[in-house]
């Protein structure tokens, strides 16, 4: 075993150890650094050298206490660039920390995994915020009993198909105004306000890869659609890059019934009594068969 290798290595008193890091983005991009003076490869990844990447002491403790480091860097068109970080494409990356015999690279053990929280960057370098695997537990699970549906469009609980035909339009933009607005076109077969509250994907320019929530799907008086954003994308698209629009959904009962007939896998209480009825007032009432009480 590569640990128990390691383990031995370090009892001869010899120190032949390096640093090595993995960042893997939620595009699949892969990236490998270590701080040792020559490249490292294993594990079907090379691990670049002077790539200007350190990283702190890593703090752990024992219980359900976070485990958090801090990795700075340069930034440099050969490895991590600052419009990449400033497009958000290194936002919650997947980061994996090994020690590693450079004498013999597979005597080694991951000392961190988890991934990138808040970054930093400035004067040529950056600060990465580095997230243990136990931040996801300080994350609220649970159902809440509210009218609206608490399942995400498509996912395992909704089970809503967005690839079948009338969920999904590509095609590409006529148009953008202050990186928030997109002109689409009319998008014939598909009713207005259909992407409302839907995602907006950029497939193909200086964007590629982003997406946001759509704010607003609005018809201008020619009939062409102009999806607004809530916020601006980090990389501003242009007109001819090509996007997809995801049909969207407000959690009514209604819209789960008729847009997407998927009423038996509504996850919300539509007929749970609202906020005021624990306040409501005894009342005479000749019909007490369960109907209205006025």
């Amino acid at each position: 075993m590569g640990q128990e290798a390691l383990h031995r290595h370090l009892g001869t008193g010899i120190g032949t150890v390096a640093r090595a890091w993995s960042v893997t983005r939620v595009d699949g991009v892969r990236y490998g650094f270590t701080d040792h003076d020559c490249p490292l490869s294993f594990g079907g990844m090379t691990f670049r050298a002077n790539a200007g990447l350190t990283a702190k002491a890593l703090q752990q403790a024992t219980g359900l206490s976070v485990d958090n480091t801090e990795a700075m860097g340069a930034l440099t068109d050969a490895a991590i660039r600052e419009e990449d970080i400033a497009a958000g494409r290194f936002d919650d990356a997947e980061v994996t920390a090994w020690l590693v015999n450079w004498a013999d690279v597979e005597a080694r053990r991951v000392m961190f995994r988890g991934r990138i929280g808040e970054i930093r960057r400035g004067a040529g370098a950056f600060h990465a915020e580095l997230r243990g695997l136990t931040e996801a537990l300080n994350r609220p699970v649970g159902r809440v009993y509210q009218r609206p549906c608490s399942a995400v469009l498509g996912d395992g609980a909704c089970a809503v198909d967005l690839s079948a035909p009338g969920y999904v339009y590509e095609g590409p933009l006529l148009g953008v105004e202050d990186n928030r607005a997109f002109l689409a076109g009319p998008l014939a077969g598909f009713d207005a306000g259909w992407f409302q509250r839907g995602r907006l994907e950029v497939l193909s320019g200086a964007a590629q890869g982003l997406a946001a929530a759509i704010k607003r799907d609005r018809t201008r008086a020619a009939g062409d659609r102009v999806i607004e954003i809530w916020e601006p994308l980090r990389a501003t698209p242009t007109a001819g890059d090509v996007v997809r629009l995801t049909a969207g959904c407000d959690k009514r009962f209604q819209t789960c019934r008729y847009k997407f007939g998927n009423v038996l896998n509504f996850q919300g209480f539509p007929d749970v009594p609202e906020e005021d009825w624990i306040a409501v007032f005894p009342a005479q009432a000749k019909a007490l068969g369960g109907g209205s009480r006025r």
